[in-house]
Order: structure tokens, then sequence, then C-alpha cells
């Protein structure tokens, strides 16, 4: 598929078309195209202008691992590469993140709202067929942390979804932060046991709350956590749920939407309730021979339905 920024010969200043094609650009004028969608040049975000026009997209793709993709379009929002968007159907890229709308709308609403000094370090990508999910820090009105998820098709991102936190500004009871600890997957062999052990864990411990389960996942007390609220080892996170639930503070896993690994990394995506709230839950874990050893979160209260800017849901196609 390519992708191209046509200009009208009807005499409109800057009105361009974008268009979608299977192979090169129809030999027509540009006001007699139908199909054609008709957008003013300084609507557009700044990638789609550079590259949109840009020949054997497919190609170009096909190039390109999909990690490297999801990284030249996340670094995109900070460098304002024009190159990111080729890597993109943004005609059927599907958005659920619900601050953001669809598509092309999603792309320049989003271009235009981050300011100028954005900053974005992706700490961890990993993959797991057509997905790609990462932790990021960023910076836009405020260091945040997220979790992004890429949906691949054809060699284009066509799908995302993401959650995303204020970043703390201090360590947590163990000294460890959001972000900090292993970065690289190993173990790739055992991916699929691993996906399969989480699996068990979200629906047995956090959703049933079975309490009596809990060693089977755990080697012992050896078990780094990176939640700013929470110490290390089982014995600190059984501790901070009897905290919670002391202050009242509830948080109930009721559905996993998604597992996805690398190796022996592997990121579970749930919703729940916290604070009486509807919540989005992503956790990621490293694990150790078949035991979990350590975990990073991201929670972010889903806003009401009026104020989306997308009707996808925030878990969507999972």
């Amino acid at each position: 598929m390519h992708v191209f920024l046509w200009q009208s010969n009807t005499g409109k200043k800057n009105t361009f078309y974008f268009l979608s094609c299977i192979s090169a650009l129809p030999s027509v004028h540009g006001s007699t195209i139908k199909t054609a969608l008709p957008v003013h040049i300084t609507a557009l975000p700044i990638p789609l202008l550079a590259y949109a026009n840009m020949p054997k997209a497919q190609e170009i793709a096909m190039s390109v691992s999909n990690k490297d993709k999801v990284i030249a379009l996340l670094r995109a929002l900070e460098t304002r590469d024009q190159t990111a968007i080729q890597y993109v159907k943004t005609d059927q890229y599907i958005q659920h993140n619900l601050t953001i709308a669809n598509g092309l709308e999603g792309f320049r609403e989003l271009s235009q709202a981050l300011p100028s000094d954005t900053k974005v370090n992706i700490v961890r990508i990993f993959s797991d067929g057509d997905y790609v999910f990462c932790h990021v820090d960023y910076n836009f009105f405020g260091p945040k942390v997220a979790f992004d998820i890429f949906r691949m098709d054809d060699g284009f991102i066509v799908e995302h979804w993401d959650n995303l936190q204020e970043k703390p500004t201090t360590p947590n009871p163990s000294g460890h932060t959001l972000l900090d600890g292993p970065t690289t997957a190993i173990d790739h062999d055992k991916t699929a046991l691993n996906k399969a052990t989480i699996s068990r864990f979200i629906d047995q411990v956090m959703i049933h709350r079975h309490s009596e389960a809990h060693d089977a996942f755990f080697a012992g007390d050896n078990y780094i956590q990176h939640n700013p609220n929470i110490g290390d080892g089982l014995s600190g996170l059984l501790k901070a749920f009897e905290e919670f639930g002391k202050q009242g503070i509830r948080i109930n896993y009721q559905k996993n939407h998604a597992v996805l690994g690398e190796g022996n990394f592997v990121l579970a995506v749930s919703e729940g309730i916290r604070a009486e709230k509807p919540t989005a839950l992503y956790d990621l874990f490293r694990l150790e021979n078949g035991k979990i050893a350590e975990h990073w979160d991201v929670v972010e209260t889903i806003p009401p339905e009026h104020q989306w800017k997308n009707k996808n849901g925030k878990f969507g196609t999972f």
C-alpha cells in the first residue's frame, strides 16, 4: 500500500489530497478524484507532510523490524522525525488511548498538543508475534511512565494501546523506581511457559484471590518490586495488601485481557476497580526458572465514556 499527498489543481490554496492506493499514483487530475480526502496542509501532523508521498512504502516497511518501527514512531514524538509515519496505516489505525481520536485526526491532534520539549526514553521493548510492547519514560507536561502496545499488520502499525501514570519523585520502600532493573529478554525458548505461568497467576491470585496459591509462583521471599508503594519480597506484597485494606484502598482485578511475552519478560493487561473507579492494570513480570522474580506496573483510571475521543474502548480487540 502506498500513501500520497497530492495537490489539487482547482486553485484552492494549501489544499492537498490524502490518497491510499495499491500501485503508483493514478494519472488523473486531483480535482476529478472522488475518493480522495481533502485536507489543509496546516492541519496535518509534521511527519505526514514529508513522507506521505514516499514511494514503495510496503518495501520500506518490510525491510525494518517491527521493534525499530515502534522505536521510530515513539521517538518522533520528541524529535519530530518526518519518516516515522511511513510505518503506520493511518486510514486503518485503531486507537485505544481514550484521549486521542482514531487515525489521521488523532495524529494531527497529538502533534499539535505535545509541547516542543517532549522527551521519550524507551527503557524496554519486546515483541510477541504481531505485537510490540514497550516500557517508556516520557516527559510531556511533567514526567510520566507508560506501557505502549502496538499491533502490526502486513508490516505496518495498525493498532495501539497504552497505560500511563505520573512518575513518582522518590523510590519505593526498597529503593526501586518504576523503571530501573534488567531490560533485555533471555530464555526465549521459555516464552510460552512463562506466559502460561503469568496467566495462572493473574487468574488464581489477582482475580480469584486464592492466597494459598502464592507460594507456587514465587521462589521464597526473593522478589524485586517496583510498585512505588510496595517493598520487596512476597512478604512486602502481602504487607502492602494488608495496609491497603486498613486504609480502605481496594484494588480488585476483574478480567485479564491479554498476556504478551518475550523470553523471561511477560506483560499482563487487566482491568479492575481501584478506589471504586474503573482501572486499567498493566503488570510486567520478569521470571527466573519459572518463578516471578521482578515486577513493574502502571495503573491508570479509565475515564467516563462521555469523555472518550474514540469508541474503541480501553482494551478493544484484545
